[in-house]
């Protein structure tokens, strides 16, 4: 099981986080308050960005530019999709690559851990993105059917850059403070 999840049933199923109160920043049915641009929470360096939205009778667009939504140069995409609701993605660290996430169809959580606080963030408008600096910890679930997450990285994929071990995540995030 992750650090911190609390789970249920049989076969286990994870449920929520403990100390990772939960935020939902934006919601299919009604309109999110917050002004578009970044927003700080509580997790060290990590920010919830609302995008640009243009509506009119074709439909809707979500736009972001870089460096004014998306803080980092792009390097490198890749798209998560097909999930099945009780599995759990990312679950590691980053040594230097950011990661800025959208959930462009459907829902998931994101929780974000810098090794002191813990939040977590419903994803569930193409309007809303997560910036996931470096050294932080980064979980994703409870992914609807069909939910499909984009993930804009600020590095081409490099294994040794992952730190996938909590404990060590931990005592790597308390010598940078």
């Amino acid at each position: 099981m992750p650090p911190y999840a609390i789970v249920t049933g049989n076969p286990a199923r994870i449920t929520g986080y403990i100390d990772g109160t939960s935020v939902a920043v934006a919601t299919s049915s009604m309109p999110v308050p917050e002004p578009v641009g970044a927003h700080a929470t509580r997790v060290g360096g990590v920010t919830i960005h609302r995008l640009t939205v243009a509506q009119d009778l074709r439909g809707c667009l979500s736009a972001g530019e870089i460096p004014r939504d998306v803080p980092f140069t792009v390097k490198r995409y890749f798209l998560v999709y097909g999930v099945p609701s009780a599995e759990t993605r990312g679950q590691h660290a980053h040594r230097e690559c950011h990661q800025f996430l959208i959930c462009v169809h459907g829902r998931c959580a994101v929780v974000a851990d810098d090794g002191n606080q813990r939040q977590e963030f419903t994803l569930d408008h193409p309007d809303i993105g997560i910036h996931l600096p470096p050294m932080t910890w980064g979980t994703q679930y409870k992914y609807s059917p069909d939910a499909v997450l984009l993930v804009l990285a600020s590095h081409p994929y490099d294994a040794g850059d992952y730190i996938r071990d909590y404990s060590e995540y931990v005592a790597l995030a308390k010598f940078r403070r």
